[in-house]
């Protein structure tokens, strides 16, 4: 059954999962910031919105997948906010990456308006955005949740419903954890190969084969190899992820000395003007600290 759905936040990620919806035969009604944004989408047959609230007024399911925690608070409770039209009812799913706390609180002040709210922070990068396999953890109401599964399936193939509101942005900073000291890892294995004078491409080929082989250990790993860091996932998105990572850990008294490490080498990446680069490039961190240049 077509479903009205709203969505703002066609970005990397966002574009090609609107796109996806759109496929799935869903009415789509779009907002970007900038305009040129939407282009592809009005190709494919969405109706461009100039504001958020215009989203809210003609869509039943809402999904927002913006930078940071204070643009999704803009898009929903700001002067033009979804709060403004939307109908008691409707759903708004965030899909960006932002605080667990402030998600908790978001849900709350949905709820006073008759607005529904989960969760749903995604992993799979721009590939998986746009093969439509990108992995979704969850967050919010369960019956809301089944409700919404259909269109989360025109998007996802791993799609777990992890508990109550903020329990999807929870997750997904357990994932950004395990990717961040997993790419600082490969980086030292690699960095270590090199300096001793062994192919790291030889070294990366057989460690593939074993305990130490994983998705990073491919596709990152690659990267650092051919000195390539085209974006899937930015240097500047990844260090914002870390640091609410780190802020949750404050204010719970959770020790993530790893953690904190690697969000350490994501500040000296963008020190160093490397904010768009895949985050990949820590690598160049580690081979600075070798003295091997890392340029």
């Amino acid at each position: 059954m077509a479903i009205n759905i709203g969505f703002i936040g066609p970005g990397i990620m966002g574009r090609p999962m609107a796109l996806n919806l759109i496929k799935g035969g869903h009415r789509l009604w779009a907002y970007a910031r900038r305009p040129e944004a939407l282009q592809p989408l009005v190709a494919a047959g969405a109706v461009a919105c100039t504001t958020p609230a215009e989203v809210g007024r003609y869509a039943d399911v809402i999904f927002t997948i913006v930078s940071d925690t204070p643009d999704v608070e803009t898009v929903i409770f700001g002067e033009q906010g979804i709060v403004k039209t939307a109908r008691r009812g409707s759903v708004v799913v965030d899909m960006s990456t932002i605080s667990p706390t402030a998600t908790k609180a978001f849900a709350e002040r949905l709820t006073q308006h008759g607005i529904d709210m989960l969760d749903a922070p995604v992993s799979g990068g721009e590939t998986g955005a746009i093969n439509d396999t990108l992995s979704i953890m969850v967050g919010g109401n369960p019956e809301v949740f089944e409700r919404v599964k259909p269109l989360f399936e025109c998007l996802g193939k791993n799609i777990v419903h992890i508990g109550s509101s903020g329990a999807g942005q929870v997750a997904k900073s357990c994932n950004q954890i395990v990717v961040a000291v997993t790419i600082e890892a490969v980086a030292e294995a690699l960095t270590f190969a090199r300096k001793n004078g062994a192919d790291p491409a030889k070294v990366r080929e057989a460690l593939m084969g074993g305990f130490a082989g994983s998705k990073i250990m491919e596709v990152h790993g690659k990267r650092m190899l051919d000195n390539d860091f085209k974006p899937g996932f930015k240097v500047g998105l990844h260090q914002k992820d870390m640091r609410i990572v780190m802020e949750t850990a404050h204010q719970l008294g959770v020790a993530l000395p790893a953690a904190a490490l690697v969000t350490q080498h994501l500040n000296a990446l963008m020190g160093t003007g490397c904010t768009d680069l895949d985050s990949a490039a820590m690598v160049k961190v580690i081979e600075r600290m070798s003295g091997m240049g890392g340029e």
